[in-house]
């Protein structure tokens, strides 16, 4: 910005040039610069175009002196304010900045205004001020500065719920009112309403507290403390009071007179017709729901009430699952992006019924095929509360009355689906009457083409049977009369016959591809067990009394530390580690968790002639068996080199341990196989046998 403000300056006399008509010795600070300028007359007065600020909307007309004068006394201030405007800073983007922003470019607009930052007579400058005006800013900001202001936006807030007068309200006096909320604030003591919802006990627990008191609190459980304006319904409908106090999942009920609690029975049920009347949504689900039973009215969410199916009878006589046949081209099947259609669809609708026992569900199915005449989806609500309720138990029972596809199941509710091959009743009778029409037309055809025949015959005067017969339903049963010796029980029993020599010459392939891995695997056990090589057992063992062998058992019972045996068996790190053990301990104690007994002696043995110790004894632990061998009283630490040279290492253990399982395992599917084969070809006698003696 200072470099374009001087370039501006460039058509007046520089003032270097007047000083160096000084004489040379004369100090040239001492000749002030500023007055030399306002004295000489061939300077002129014309006013100079500086540049501006983005924001301010004329340009800035300063006169020479006044330029000069700002480049010496202002220009860090001015090098700070052009750092300022063009670095990045945080903070600087809020309303509050904007705002100071906007107070500091209206000053200096009102500064532009002033005659000291204007020309006294702007002349030919004035046109073009007003069209920089015009054109910086547009060319810079696209036509819009930063600090206009849009016009307001209409913003739509949120209305607050206006607060319906209660039952309370409209018949009880103010003072009344007033007197009942004071006294029910200060109560502590209230009834408790479970999952079952507002039971008898409830009522008349609550009635019982009337006897003394006119006032009752009653605390809701869950599901009807989510919805209190429910819970406020169903418990002035129940209990002939009136809630004059509602605070969290409590509600405080006035016994109230005769008179009041008429008038407020008669206001509810206008109060209900009034909300089914301005619902579309719930004016739809009852007309759905009419007729298909009573209604549940300890509903605990939202109109419409479902119908409660505790009250369908057990049992209806006639009943019948629904005809079903898909139709063509389809497959009746769900995929599962038509599956997770239905789930959608099933959320947003209403509950139809509600059920709270596990059988007796006829009822129930008849209704559901009703509803389903109307909607392809059937929601069931689960009581909350109800006993022994098993949701699982309900929706096989109801699968199986109605033939529907359940597509949920939970503690909470049972969707079923009616599925894609669902006829209903008047559906089912127009496909059978049609089928019916269509065999009385193939009837009709069949007699027609016979005596069309006959008159072909006489007229031509010969026969042809062969031609005659073709294609006919005469054809068709002369050769079911040829071919019906065969009876469909012989047919059974050799389709009986096939299968079951299929079902041997199978098991067979399969015995004869277990006995060749039976053979590999043993070839491979037979390969490590050449490279191990068992130690016999020296006749030279120390001889120990029976007072030390009892000690050392008992110190090697009591010992920490011990060495676990794994799956590999005893192979030289075994060794190793039992050497390592008696190198600080005189007893050291091997845990094994073999559990046949015999086998666990085998291996104490085997680990005594291998190490040269004495087994002290074997004892039943309850990690496992734990088997105490001593060192030895001349025990002598063997060299690493001809440690147990013997034995498998730790990779070829574990490898035989392997190939031993395996084997069992193949030996065991083997003899299986065997078994399966025997039966299969006992089956095949017997049924050969059954055969000839029908023959």
């Amino acid at each position: 910005m200072l470099t374009s403000l001087f370039l501006s300056a460039r058509a007046f006399p520089s003032p270097i040039t007047n000083s160096s008509l000084n004489p040379p010795n004369q100090n040239p600070s001492n000749a002030p610069k500023i007055p030399q300028l306002r004295e000489n007359p061939t300077l002129s007065d014309t006013p100079i175009k500086v540049p501006t600020a983005p924001w301010m909307k004329a340009p800035l007309l300063l006169r020479p002196d006044e330029v000069l004068d700002k480049r010496i006394k202002r220009r860090n201030v001015e090098e700070k304010t052009f750092k300022a405007l063009n670095r990045r800073e945080s903070g600087v983007r809020g309303s509050k900045a904007m705002k100071k922003i906007v107070r500091n470019v209206e000053k200096l607009d009102e500064n532009s205004d002033s005659v000291e930052t204007q020309m006294d007579n702007p002349g030919e400058f004035e046109s073009l001020g007003r069209i920089a005006a015009e054109i910086e800013p547009v060319m810079r900001f696209g036509g819009k500065m930063p600090w206009d202001r849009e016009e307001e936006k209409f913003i739509l807030r949120r209305t607050k719920k206006e607060r319906v007068p209660t039952t309370a309200d409209l018949i009880l006096e103010e003072g009344l009112l007033k007197r009942l909320r004071l006294e029910a604030s200060k109560m502590r003591k209230w009834v408790n309403v479970r999952k079952a919802g507002v039971t008898e006990n409830v009522v008349n627990d609550i009635r019982s507290i009337w006897r003394l008191n006119e006032l009752a609190m009653v605390r809701f459980d869950v599901p009807l403390c989510r919805n209190m304006e429910r819970a406020q319904e169903i418990i002035e409908m129940k209990t002939g009071g009136l809630v004059v106090l509602s605070k969290k999942e409590f509600l405080v009920v006035y016994r109230g007179s005769s008179n009041s609690s008429s008038e407020k029975n008669n206001s509810v049920c206008v109060k209900g017709q009034d909300e089914i009347s301005s619902s579309l949504y719930v004016r739809e689900a009852d007309r759905l729901l009419n007729g298909l039973g009573p209604r549940y009215m300890d509903w605990w969410m939202r109109r419409p009430f479902p119908v409660d199916a505790d009250l369908l009878p057990d049992v209806v006589n006639g009943y019948r699952p629904p005809s079903r046949r898909c139709p063509p081209n389809t497959r009746a099947k769900l995929s599962d992006e038509e599956l997770t259609y239905l789930r959608n669809i099933a959320q947003a609708l209403p509950f139809h019924f509600v059920l709270g026992r596990n059988q007796g569900l006829q009822g129930l199915a008849s209704a559901i095929v009703k509803l389903w005449e109307k909607c392809i989806i059937a929601k069931i609500a689960i009581k909350w509360g109800a006993i022994n309720t098993n949701n699982e138990e309900m929706a096989d029972e109801l699968k199986h009355l109605t033939g529907g596809v359940l597509i949920l199941r939970n503690k909470y509710l049972i969707i079923l689906y009616r599925g894609k091959d669902f006829l209903s009743d008047e559906v089912a009778d127009m496909v059978d009457d049609r089928e019916r029409l269509l065999r009385r037309y193939q009837h009709f055809e069949e007699t027609k083409r016979e005596s069309d025949i006959e008159i072909l015959e006489v007229t031509n005067g010969k026969q042809s049977e062969e031609k005659s017969k073709t294609g006919t339903l005469l054809e068709f049963q002369e050769l079911q009369r040829k071919f019906g010796e065969m009876e469909t029980r012989n047919l059974e029993t050799e389709a009986e016959k096939a299968k079951i020599e299929k079902e041997v010459k199978s098991q067979e392939r399969k015995l004869s591809i277990l006995k060749s891995k039976i053979e590999k695997s043993t070839m491979e056990l037979t390969k490590l067990n050449s490279l191990w090589k068992p130690s016999e057992q020296d006749d030279d063992v120390e001889i120990l009394t029976n007072e030390e062998r009892e000690c050392l058992r008992r110190i090697g019972l009591k010992m920490n530390s011990s060495l676990v045996l794994g799956r590999r068996g005893v192979f030289d790190g075994v060794m190793e580690g039992l050497h390592q053990h008696w190198k600080h301990r005189e007893v050291a104690k091997v845990i094994t968790m073999q559990k046949i007994f015999s086998r666990v002696v085998y291996t104490a043995k085997a680990l005594e002639a291998e190490s040269n110790g004495v087994l002290i004894s074997v004892e039943k632990l309850k990690e496992g068996h734990a088997i105490l061998i001593y060192r030895g009283k001349n025990y002598e630490r063997p060299s690493s080199k001809l440690m147990a040279q013997n034995l498998l290492t730790k990779r070829k253990a574990l490898q035989r341990s392997v190939e031993m399982q395996r084997l069992g395992s193949l030996k065991f599917f083997a003899y299986q196989r065997d078994r399966a084969i025997e039966d299969l070809k006992v089956r095949l006698v017997n049924v050969q046998e059954s055969a000839s003696e029908f023959g």
